[in-house]
C-alpha cells in the first residue's frame, strides 16, 4: 500500500513558520529530510510535498476523474452540448499520468515541470486546456524548489488559478474557472489562519470546492435549464476527491480508460438542441522563442472565434478556438510559430451523437473513404483525418484542406504531397468518446495493404476497449470503402448488433470495388507510386491504364484503353461490360477536380445501369488524388443486397458466408 507519509507536528525546534507565499529550502527545514515511512498510517500532519508523494497524489486524483469521465461527457452543455468533457479531461490527464511514471526526481519544482509541460501536449478540449494552463501556474510557482509546504502551496495554487482565467479570452463564472479560484481562496484563508497540515488543507478546500460546484447552475443559465453543475468544474471536484481519497487511505484505485454505458445514468439534457455558433473545436501547438500570446488572441478573436483557450508559456502555447474554418487558425498561428497537433473536431456530429443517436453500434471511418456528403450527414458517420504535408506545411485531410484546395495547391506547389496516418491518439480519443455513448463502435479503414492508418485504429481500439471497439479492414479505398461504410452504417441505424455489422461488412467486401481511370500517370511517378519507365512506355502505346483494388487490398492494373479522346465515355462502357443484369449495384463516382466528368459519368450510368439501386457523385479525396492526379475519376462498385437480405442469407449458411454471385467480371481489357 502506497501511502503520503505525515511529518514531524508543528512547531519543529528552529524552524519558523513562514508567511503565505513563502517556500521553505531543505536546509531551513529540518522535517525535509526525515526518512519516509511507506507502512505507517500516522494521524500526524503532513507538512511538506516533494516530487514523489506529488507525483502519488496526483495519480489518485487521475484515476478519479478517469473512472467519471462518462458521467462528465453525460452532463456536458457548456460551452457547447458536445458530451466530450469527459473524454476531453480523461485524455489530458492520461498524458500527465505517463509523464508522473516515468519521473524519478523527489524535486517538486522538477516534478511540475514536467508535469505542467505534458499537460500542455496532451489537452483536449476546453476543459483539458484549462487544467493544462492552472497545471502550467502552479509550475512556475514552484520553479527551482524542492519541497513545497502549505505556504508554498497556497502560493502556487493561487497563480494556477489566475494562469488558467488569464488563458481564456472571454471568462466566465460558474465554470471551472470558479472552482479553482474558490479552492485556492480557501487554501489561503487557512494557511493564513494557521492550518499547516497538507491533509486538513485538502479537506477544508475540497468542502468549498463542492459549494463552489452546487453553485455553477445559479451562475449559468445554460446549466441551471439543463439541470447539471458544470462538467470542466466536476471534474476538478472530481480531481480533488481522488487526492483526498489517497491521503485518508494511502491506496490509488487503478481504472480502466473507459466505462460501460449505463443508460439509467443518462441525464436528459433539457433545451440542448440549440444551434451551435460554430462546427469545429480546433486546436494546434504553436512552439516558438516568445510566442506573444495577447497578439495572437487579438489575431484570433478577428476570425470570429468563440471558446478561445491560449495555454502555455512563451516558448510553447497550445491553442484551443471553436471556429467554422479550422484552416483559418492554423495560418494564423503560423504567424506566431511553428504549428504542430492540429486538431479539429466537428461538435455539430458530437452534439447529435449525445443527443440525438445514442446508443446501438457507431461507424467511423478515416478520411481516405470517399462518401458523398448527403450520406455522411444522413448516416452520422465519424471521421478521422489523415495528415496531408505539403513540405513543412501539415493539413488534417477534408477538415483544414477540402478536395478543391488540395487539387489547387497539388498544381501549383512544386513539392509533391505526402500522406501519413493519423496518430493512435486521434482514433483513441474518438473512440473513448463513442465508447461512452454508444453500445459499441465499428471502425473500417483504408486497406491495411496501402497504408498504416487500419494498424494505428487498431492498436487504439486494443487501448480503449477491445471488447467493445472493433476495427475492419476494407482491403479497399476511396469510393469503395465509402461503399462499404456506407452500408455498415445503414445496418447499424437499421438496430443490427455490432456482431452482425462486422459479418455483413466482411460478406461484402468481395463485392464492392473501387475503380481509378487516369488519364496522366504524371502525378503517380511524381509521388513514387509508379516508375518512370512504366509512363513512358504507357505513353508509347497511347494507353489510358485503370486502377483497381484486388481481393488484397492492394491497388494495381485492372485494365485500359488505347487513346485519350472520350476517357469518361469509354470509361462507362467499359464498367458497364463488367455488370451483371441480374444483380443489383450501388454506384459512387469520384472525380478528381473534374466535376465536369464526374457529372457526365455519372448521368451515363444512371441513364444505362437499369438495374442500379443508387448513383451518386463526390469528390475524390487525396488519398487517391496524391497520385492519380487532377482531372482522374474513380468509380465505387458495390453488388448490393439489402443489409437484413444479406444477414439472413450469412445465417442460412453453414458456413457463414454468403451465397451471392460475383459482381462483375475482373478481366483486363
Amino acid at each position: 500500500m502506497t501511502r503520503i507519509w505525515p511529518d514531524s507536528p508543528v512547531g519543529t525546534p528552529g524552524v519558523p513558520r513562514r508567511p503565505c507565499g513563502t517556500v521553505p529550502s531543505p536546509v531551513a527545514d529540518k522535517t525535509v529530510n526525515q526518512p519516509p515511512d511507506n507502512n505507517r498510517a500516522d494521524p500526524s500532519p503532513i507538512r511538506y510535498l516533494d516530487g514523489q508523494r506529488l507525483r502519488r497524489a496526483l495519480t489518485a486524483g487521475i484515476h478519479k476523474v478517469i473512472s467519471r469521465q462518462e458521467h462528465l461527457n453525460r452532463i456536458n452543455v457548456f460551452p457547447v452540448p458536445d458530451g466530450d468533457t469527459g473524454t476531453n479531461l480523461a485524455f489530458t490527464l492520461t498524458a500527465v499520468l505517463r509523464e508522473t511514471e516515468g519521473q524519478e526526481s523527489a524535486n517538486v519544482g522538477e516534478s511540475l515541470t514536467g508535469i505542467a509541460d505534458a499537460a500542455l501536449d496532451g489537452a483536449r478540449g476546453n476543459s483539458g486546456a484549462i487544467f493544462a494552463q492552472f497545471l502550467q501556474g502552479v509550475s512556475d510557482a514552484s520553479e527551482g524548489e524542492a519541497v513545497m509546504d502549505t505556504a508554498g502551496f497556497c502560493q502556487a495554487l493561487k497563480e494556477g488559478a489566475e494562469y488558467a482565467e488569464e488563458a481564456m479570452a472571454e471568462p466566465q463564472e460558474g465554470t471551472i474557472l470558479t472552482v479553482m479560484r474558490d479552492f485556492a481562496q480557501e487554501v489561503r484563508s487557512q494557511v493564513a489562519s494557521g492550518v499547516h497540515d497538507f491533509k486538513e488543507l485538502v479537506e477544508r478546500g475540497f468542502e468549498r470546492a463542492k459549494r463552489s460546484l452546487a453553485n455553477t447552475p445559479k451562475q449559468l443559465a445554460v446549466l441551471e435549464k439543463a439541470g447539471v453543475v458544470d462538467a470542466g468544474a466536476q471534474g476538478f471536484v472530481d480531481l480533488l476527491e481522488g487526492i483526498l481519497d489517497f491521503i485518508r487511505s494511502g491506496t490509488v484505485v487503478e481504472v480502466r480508460t473507459v466505462v460501460e454505458p449505463d443508460d439509467g445514468d443518462h441525464i436528459p439534457l433539457i433545451g440542448m438542441n440549440e444551434e451551435l455558433l460554430h462546427r469545429f473545436c480546433t486546436e494546434c501547438v504553436v512552439t516558438g522563442n516568445a510566442v506573444d500570446r495577447r497578439k495572437m488572441r487579438e489575431a484570433l478573436m478577428k476570425l470570429g472565434a468563440s471558446s478561445l483557450v491560449i495555454a502555455g508559456s512563451k516558448q510553447k502555447v497550445r491553442v484551443h478556438v471553436h471556429v467554422d474554418m479550422p484552416d483559418a487558425v492554423f495560418r494564423t498561428c503560423e504567424e506566431f510559430g511553428s504549428v504542430s497537433s492540429h486538431k479539429a473536431d466537428d461538435m455539430r456530429r458530437q452534439t447529435d451523437t449525445v443527443h440525438v443517436n445514442r446508443g446501438g453500434v457507431a461507424v467511423v471511418t478515416d478520411s481516405g473513404a470517399d462518401i458523398p456528403g448527403e450520406d455522411w450527414e444522413r448516416l452520422g458517420l465519424h471521421m478521422v483525418p489523415v495528415r496531408l504535408h505539403f513540405g513543412e506545411r501539415s493539413y488534417l485531410d477534408k477538415v483544414s484542406l477540402t478536395p478543391r484546395e488540395f487539387y489547387r495547391e497539388l498544381e501549383h506547389n512544386p513539392l509533391h504531397p505526402k500522406t501519413s496516418q493519423p496518430a493512435p491518439g486521434d482514433f483513441r480519443r474518438l473512440f473513448q468518446f463513442l465508447a461512452s455513448h454508444h453500445d459499441a463502435v465499428i471502425s473500417i479503414n483504408v486497406s491495411g495493404a496501402l497504408s498504416g492508418t487500419c494498424q494505428a485504429a487498431a492498436g487504439a481500439a486494443s487501448r480503449v476497449d477491445p471488447e467493445r471497439v472493433h476495427v475492419v479492414d476494407s482491403l479497399n479505398a476511396s469510393t469503395g470503402q465509402g461503399l462499404l461504410v456506407t452500408y455498415a452504417a445503414e445496418a447499424a441505424r437499421a438496430g443490427m448488433e455490432a456482431e452482425d455489422v462486422i459479418r455483413l461488412v466482411e460478406a461484402m467486401r468481395p463485392w464492392t470495388t473501387t475503380y481509378a481511370v487516369i488519364p496522366d500517370l504524371s502525378w503517380a511517378v511524381r509521388g513514387g507510386r509508379v516508375a518512370r519507365s512504366k509512363k513512358v512506355l504507357a505513353d508509347m502505346l497511347y494507353v489510358t491504364p485503370i486502377l483497381t483494388n484486388t481481393p488484397e487490398g492492394l491497388l494495381k492494373a485492372g485494365g485500359g484503353f488505347f487513346g485519350k479522346s472520350n476517357i469518361t465515355r469509354r470509361f462507362a462502357h467499359w464498367t458497364m461490360r463488367r455488370l451483371q443484369p441480374d444483380k443489383r449495384y450501388r454506384l459512387v463516382v469520384g472525380h478528381c477536380n473534374a466535376e465536369g466528368a464526374g457529372q457526365e459519368l455519372r448521368d451515363m450510368l444512371a441513364d444505362k445501369v437499369r438495374n442500379a439501386d443508387s448513383v451518386s457523385l463526390t469528390d475524390a479525396g487525396p488519398a487517391v488524388g496524391a497520385h492519380a492526379g487532377p482531372g482522374s475519376l474513380v468509380l465505387g462498385v458495390q453488388e448490393y443486397v439489402e443489409p437484413a437480405q444479406m444477414l439472413n442469407e450469412l445465417n442460412r449458411t453453414t458456413k457463414g458466408k454468403a451465397r451471392v454471385g460475383a459482381a462483375f467480371s475482373r478481366e483486363t481489357v
